[in-house]
């Protein structure tokens, strides 16, 4: 079997994709992703995939194709990061894969207010439960990643129920598109700029 590449596509914006996942993809006869995510390879000539609730049969597809083909497999931002490898490694030696990095939305977010973050817990809200309030009044930041249903508003009337209410959130909607849009504010101020797309969270708690 081929190995398998699992290659992450960065923030979004094609500018931001590094050139070794874009050489990766090209070397390609087979590439599975979301839509959004295969569509910055518009000129790619091979087979296109595109991922759907039925991870199990994808990866069923991905193992009889790689036994003869080149697949790669392309995620948002970094595949480590609250992403497809922790899954595929569950369903693929470790020998079978290599990892193509990529630059995740909230290290993008934190460039873009040109601060650092090696200090700040990251947590990621999708469909899944997680105590980042009580690691916020524990500490001077914290970074989310949000779905539909825990959005920036969600979060922000959170933080006035649990007495947060003059944190600062900053939140990256859209981050490297030509629509981006970074609002600062209180939660009250957050929760006015709604409804919210695709988004990524910073909350400080200085």
């Amino acid at each position: 079997m081929n190995k398998i590449y699992v290659i992450g596509l960065g923030p979004g914006h094609q500018d931001y994709v590094l050139p070794i996942a874009k050489k990766r993809a090209q070397e390609c006869n087979v590439l599975v992703g979301g839509k959004r995510n295969l569509n910055i390879f518009s000129d790619f000539e091979g087979e296109m995939i595109p991922i759907h609730q039925d991870l199990q049969g994808i990866v069923v597809e991905i193992k009889k194709r790689a036994r003869t083909q080149q697949v790669g497999i392309i995620v948002s931002g970094d595949p480590g990061f609250y992403s497809m490898l922790t899954y595929l490694s569950k369903h693929f030696e470790l020998e079978e894969l290599e990892v193509i990095p990529g630059i995740g939305s909230i290290q993008y977010l934190f460039s873009r207010l040109k601060k650092p973050w090696q200090n700040t817990p990251f947590k990621s809200l999708h469909g899944r439960g997680t105590d980042w309030v009580g690691i916020l009044q524990k500490e001077k930041s914290i970074a989310l990643l949000t779905d539909p249903e825990h959005n920036p508003q969600w979060i922000a009337e959170q933080c006035i129920e649990y007495g947060l209410s003059k944190v600062k959130m900053v939140v990256g909607e859209n981050l490297s598109y030509s629509e981006e849009r970074i609002i600062q504010g209180t939660p009250a101020e957050i929760k006015e700029h709604g409804p919210y797309q695709m988004s990524v969270v910073v909350i400080e708690n200085e």
